[in-house]
């Protein structure tokens, strides 16, 4: 039966307009109950109600509060760190004097924000957010401002981007999309003016649901958020369909990398996906240095 997660199911926006859907809560349930998860539809079932729809204001602070929640586990695996490792030598072998980075699926932008704030990339980088979800891009910007950091934060479809980067990330994202789609998702990114892409996300190991069972059982309070974060670990993409689907981007070159560093496989717990232009990865190669042997093709 198919993994699901809850959060995928309950918000609904209008890729034209930006506005909120409303959400049948019997259709959210029987599609949980269809995939004989029991657990999801009983938290479904407790969410606020206004008639027969989903609560849309009480959906987005449960959303909001997860995602909160989300920020310490990335905080706790350094996640800004481990995209800067990656995306100074990226930018170096660009050549671009003021590059772009785009954040697909960006939440609450915790690792924009993160990398603005820590300055690990250089005041030169323009900094900016994608999410198909208002209620949480206008809480990043909300804290963004907050806080004083220099990056943005917009609406938009992962699929038909309106933003241009010089480089695209994601964290977190590229599970939530089925296999027969990603291929489209990284051919949305192959486009003029991007030099390349930056995608973390679970690695698909045998230790994967236990870790983030664990994870997710002592450090978040919500129960969307433990369920999701367990059926996200089942639903994460092996090594061989990513780097298939990435090559399907066919002006540029794809590589999952291993960072030699983390080798211990609960820090190993996310893995990245990156594409670049193939005259660029020469010069990446020398940027990353010994670091480099990490590459796999």
């Amino acid at each position: 039966m198919a993994v699901l997660e809850i959060s995928d199911l309950v918000v609904a926006w209008d890729p034209r307009s930006g506005e909120q859907l409303p959400v049948r809560r019997d259709d959210v349930l029987a599609t949980l109950r269809a995939a004989g998860d029991a657990r999801a539809a009983r938290i479904v079932e407790r969410m606020p109600v206004a008639g027969e729809f989903l609560d849309q204001r009480a959906v987005n602070r449960t959303l909001v509060r997860v995602h909160t929640e989300l920020q310490r586990l990335n905080e706790e695996l350094h996640m800004a760190q481990r995209f800067a490792e990656l995306l100074r030598p990226m930018l170096a072998a660009t050549g671009v004097r003021r590059p772009r980075v785009v954040d697909i699926g960006c939440g609450l932008g915790f690792v924009l924000r993160s990398l603005a704030a820590s300055g690990l990339l250089g005041a030169d980088v323009e900094l900016v957010g994608v999410d198909g979800n208002r209620a949480l891009v206008d809480e990043a910007a909300r804290l963004a401002a907050a806080e004083g950091l220099p990056c943005r934060f917009v609406c938009g479809d992962a699929f038909a981007l309106d933003e241009d980067a010089t480089v695209y990330l994601s964290n977190g994202v590229l599970h939530h999309f089925p296999a027969a789609s990603l291929a489209e998702f990284f051919q949305a990114q192959d486009r003029p003016g991007t030099h390349g892409f930056l995608h973390y996300d679970i690695a698909a190991t045998p230790l994967a649901p236990f870790g983030a069972w664990l994870f997710h059982r002592a450090r978040m309070r919500e129960p969307l958020g433990r369920h999701d974060g367990v059926a996200s670990a089942r639903r994460a993409h092996g090594d061989d369909v990513l780097l298939s689907a990435a090559r399907q981007a066919a002006g540029l070159d794809a590589f999952l990398f291993e960072p030699i560093r983390f080798a211990n496989p609960f820090c190993a717990a996310m893995r990245p996906v990156l594409g670049l232009r193939p005259e660029l990865t020469d010069g990446f190669r020398r940027a990353l240095g010994r670091r480099a042997r990490g590459l796999v093709a």
